[in-house]
């Protein structure tokens, strides 16, 4: 199936988060409000002129999930050129399994990046990239203590950032 395909029958962020009625809803909106970013990142934000469409496979159980999918609904909310669509990680394995090369597998949250004829921009798979070495690194006492920070939210602009350098701001 196609990207655009796929992207029309996903759902908006709000459809997203009431797929949920309890915990997880609660979690991912309260990651949501409790989001900021910095001036310079709304900035860069703002000056994104041209259409960029985002299809995100995600779930709404996923850590991951709550905690990066609320940034491009941010995104979405301070420029209204960022469009996203959010489809399950079942019916859309083989589309993609394609964007985690080493494992052949779906990781979510997985964000590709579209311009407004659906040419791809690039992909974000999961996490930032500083949070995926030091998961890498082996060492137990900074995984668990760089993972409590990333869940509390204090890398968010780390994902803001590669997503804005996915899609060329």
């Amino acid at each position: 199936m196609e990207a655009k395909e796929i992207f029309e029958r996903g759902v908006s962020f709000e459809d997203f988060v009431n797929m949920d009625s309890n915990s997880y809803r609660e979690k991912t909106l309260e990651i949501y409000d409790s989001l900021s970013f910095k001036e310079e990142s709304i900035e860069r934000i703002k000056s994104i002129d041209k259409k960029i469409n985002i299809l995100i496979c995600a779930e709404i159980w996923c850590p991951d999930c709550m905690i990066n999918v609320p940034i491009v609904e941010k995104m979405r909310q301070i420029n209204e050129n960022i469009h996203i669509s959010i489809v399950g990680k079942e019916e859309n394995k083989d589309f993609f399994k394609v964007f985690n090369i080493e494992e052949n597998i779906v990781r979510i949250p997985t964000f590709v990046f579209y311009d407004e004829y659906f040419t791809q921009l690039g992909s974000f798979v999961e996490r930032p990239t500083c949070i995926k070495k030091v998961y890498n690194s082996g060492n137990q006492p900074s995984i668990i203590v760089t993972m409590r920070k990333y869940r509390k939210g204090e890398y968010v602009e780390e994902t803001l950032k590669e997503v804005l350098e996915e899609i060329g701001y």
